[in-house]
């Protein structure tokens, strides 16, 4: 590693909320530097605020993962910065409004697929060399809705998003990096309320303790 202080660097894209924002939030209160990356700058400064009342650190970067160029350029940040990379979470996505998939929205498909599964492989062959410098282990996460009613631009580019994540962790396997998927269980989340939004919330899983329990797991 060069340029830096930090033993550990997480890569978290999609961390201005959910599960992301949740995650990165206990890395940083384990000593874990880390690298925030999603679009919405107020989400980025509300985990800012949280990690550093929980004495953590962090770099921000508004970001957006379906630009290759900005991409590019996180990727030489990272390099020339840290020189590697020990853990990228990737909980980036894009959750379209449910809808028949006989009246599917053209647009909504269109922003599912860059961000889902275009995003994503824009953004492996770049980090993958960063992992490899670093040891690192990259992460994502699983959300069986494939073939569910109305969930058809978000569960067939999740799906394809996974698919993407299963050959790389096959590939991998004996070279490097650790490619993990991981399967959240229920959280109370804002996308989740989207999708049912007449759901009795009280049995689900709040983020942070979700965060802890697939962390411990890693």
């Amino acid at each position: 590693m060069t340029g830096t202080a930090f033993k550990k660097l997480a890569l978290v894209t999609g961390a201005s909320r959910g599960l992301g924002f949740a995650i990165a939030e206990e890395l940083a209160a384990e000593g874990w530097h880390i690298m925030a990356v999603a679009r919405t700058v107020g989400g980025l400064e509300a985990l800012d605020d949280v990690i550093q009342a929980r004495g953590g650190s962090a770099t921000l970067a508004p970001l957006d993962i379906t630009k290759p160029e900005e991409m590019e350029t996180l990727a030489n940040g990272i390099l020339g910065r840290w020189g590697g990379l020990q853990l990228w979470i990737h909980t980036a996505v894009h959750a379209a409004p449910l809808s028949p998939a006989a009246h599917s929205d053209a647009k909504d498909m269109e922003k599912s697929v860059a961000t889902n599964l275009t995003g994503t492989a824009t953004l492996i062959p770049l980090i993958d060399p960063l992992l490899r410098a670093g040891d690192g282990t990259a992460v994502f996460f699983e959300d069986d809705r494939a073939g569910q009613p109305y969930f058809g631009s978000y569960g067939a580019t999740k799906a394809a998003q996974i698919a993407l994540a299963r050959s790389y962790a096959v590939e991998a396997a004996k070279i490097g990096p650790k490619v993990k998927i991981v399967a959240p269980r229920p959280m109370a989340t804002a996308v989740r309320a989207r999708f049912f939004p007449s759901e009795d919330r009280s049995p689900l899983i709040d983020c942070r303790d979700e965060a802890k329990r697939l962390l411990a797991d890693l």
